[in-house]
């Protein structure tokens, strides 16, 4: 079916999610996708297919193993070109906190005593800690502190914080409790005049919307595969020009041959070649509803990105306008998406109830969601919220239904 067609159809899109027909899933309105998402048809087939006919050591000659080889190096080509990376760029690890903190390890080579490092409070711990620990190198760390009342971080506040002694900076895309997306490109732009490497943590952006790595101007940049519809592993993009001249943290034998230098233990085989499943799912939502063929692939990619963002943002406000209007929540980040400034992420608290409570009474409504830090502790101290109770958190993508918002709003009203 391929006809032109600007508003998502949910319908298909549901039908793509064999979840959504589970006999324990169907009856869940499934609002926890920041914690990890259901997974399309075409990845399920992939694995199964890798698992039946080529679980065995890739890349010998007998046709099982070079076929388990060749799909493999396909997912990652795939991947590379719906970021726009070239295939020596991107890195399929266990998790984005495994992969940054052997990043984080390789990049300590490059600090000396007095050398600054600047994180943020707003980020999730995996891009926070492991540029901390470079403290035990000699880095001075500097905190890029975010407003104690809207949650937001100042881009001017950074430009205070910089300096010629700066040597990383790491900042998240997307925060994961205050919803809002930062101005990367920007941000890149002020810390390549100080020559200073950028590191982006994408995990709460990329389920939105696959970035252009290019077009940020990153160094590095990360995010879970198991948070935009495929298996529990993480992608790092880097820059081959700052990763060829990193001290290897892999195998003697692999030195010079980078990414693999910074993915010790290399990819999960079967997991990594699934991930052609989520490209396959992609096109198949393209064709569905546009019939340009003769566009790029990142051309592509931006459609669906617009298609899935306005469908999102169908779903997210009236969410965030309800829970606005109530004197007894407080919510957390921007009250209101306008062309793409926050993710559907929304975190709130109750001034009545615990976020526990809150969440209990969600969950007997068969409301899919949870109360917690969602390691963001260091943003929730800095907002005056219990880091241990924590917030409750409504996360939206792209196959949930306005049904299912009316749904979560009646339960939010018995609250």
């Amino acid at each position: 079916m391929s006809f032109s067609n600007t508003k998502l159809d949910i319908d298909f899109v549901r039908s793509q999610f064999p979840a959504f027909k589970d006999p324990i899933c169907k009856n869940w309105s499934f609002f926890e996708n920041a914690g990890g998402s259901y997974v399309p048809q075409e990845v399920i087939s992939k694995l199964n297919e890798f698992m039946i006919s080529t679980k065995v050591q890739p890349y010998a000659e007998y046709a099982m193993s070079k076929k388990a080889g060749d799909e493999m190096d396909k997912a990652t080509e795939l991947f590379a070109k719906i970021i726009n990376a070239k295939n020596n760029e991107i890195l399929i690890g266990d998790s984005t906190s495994a992969n940054l903190y052997v990043l984080s390890n390789a990049l300590k080579s490059i600090i000396s005593q007095g050398d600054e490092v600047i994180v943020t409070n707003q980020d999730h711990e995996a891009n926070i800690s492991p540029w901390r620990r470079l403290k035990e190198n000699g880095a001075i760390i500097k905190e890029w502190k975010i407003n104690k009342i809207s949650g937001e971080l100042d881009i001017e506040d950074f430009e205070r914080l910089i300096s010629k002694k700066t040597k990383i900076v790491a900042v998240t895309h997307c925060s994961n409790i205050v919803g809002s997306v930062n101005n990367l490109k920007k941000i890149s732009s002020i810390s390549k005049k100080y020559n200073a490497i950028l590191i982006g943590d994408g995990v709460s952006y990329a389920p939105h919307g696959f970035p252009d790595v290019k077009e940020l101007g990153v160094d590095f940049y990360s995010f879970s595969l198991y948070k935009t519809y495929g298996p529990h592993l993480g992608l790092l993009y880097c820059n081959e020009n700052i990763t060829k001249s990193l001290p290897n943290q892999n195998h003697e034998f692999l030195e010079g041959d980078y990414p693999y230098t910074l993915n010790p233990g290399g990819s999960n085989h079967e997991e990594l070649a699934s991930l052609s499943g989520i490209y396959d799912y992609l096109m198949n939502l393209y064709d569905h509803h546009f019939n340009d063929e003769k566009i790029s692939l990142r051309e592509k990619i931006g459609k669906i990105n617009n298609l899935i963002s306005l469908h999102e943002k169908d779903l997210a406000n009236p969410i965030l306008e309800f829970i606005t209007q109530r004197n007894d929540l407080r919510l957390i980040g921007k009250n209101k998406i306008i062309d793409k400034d926050r993710a559907p992420t929304i975190s709130f608290i109750s001034k009545n109830k615990s976020s526990k409570e809150v969440s209990k009474i969600l969950v007997s409504n068969n409301i899919a969601t949870r109360n917690d830090n969602f390691y963001a502790w260091r943003c929730l101290k800095a907002l005056g919220i219990d880091d241990e109770d924590g917030v409750v958190r409504i996360s939206i993508v792209h196959y949930n239904s306005m049904d299912e918002v009316n749904k979560l709003i009646k339960a939010l009203k018995k609250i």
